[in-house]
């Protein structure tokens, strides 16, 4: 089989989002644990320090802000960096029992925002997965790296 180089990696849950109807993202399933009760403060404060520095160095999509029916992917060419400062954000879900799956494709959908790291996509209603990988572990060593 050949080896096919993905260009967009999504981390997600299985839960619906309410205003997408697609599933819900790392940071909104992190935000979830952190708005309820079952998280502990040392948890808490970890994800919020992630959450900053994702704040500063990942541009936040203007369709997001605006709460449009869209979802992001991260670049699989520059999301080396990215997964290192996410490696922790999936320990805690792992911690709190909440799976997640890291979804590759090239056909996310209809493009609406691109920055160095990321795409924002319109949901089309269904998304063509190319390739789930459901084992991956933070641990892995070539974490962002393209699965083969």
């Amino acid at each position: 089989m050949d080896k096919m180089k993905y260009k967009y990696m999504r981390i997600q849950g299985s839960a619906l989002a309410e205003n997408t109807m697609y599933a819900k993202g790392v940071f909104s399933m992190c935000w979830e644990l952190v708005r309820g009760e079952e998280m502990e403060q040392e948890d808490k404060d970890l994800y919020l320090a992630i959450d900053a520095w994702f704040a500063k160095n990942l541009p936040w999509p203007p369709q997001c802000k605006r709460q449009e029916k869209v979802v992001c992917f991260f670049k699989t060419e520059n999301s080396k960096e990215m997964m290192k400062m996410m490696r922790p954000a999936l320990w805690l879900l792992e911690r709190y029992n909440q799976p997640y799956f890291l979804v590759y494709t090239n056909t996310p959908g209809k493009i609406v925002y691109e920055d160095k790291y990321q795409v924002c996509v319109e949901v089309p209603g269904t998304l063509q997965i190319d390739k789930l990988q459901e084992n991956w572990s933070p641990k892995d060593e070539d974490e962002g790296e393209n699965p083969s």
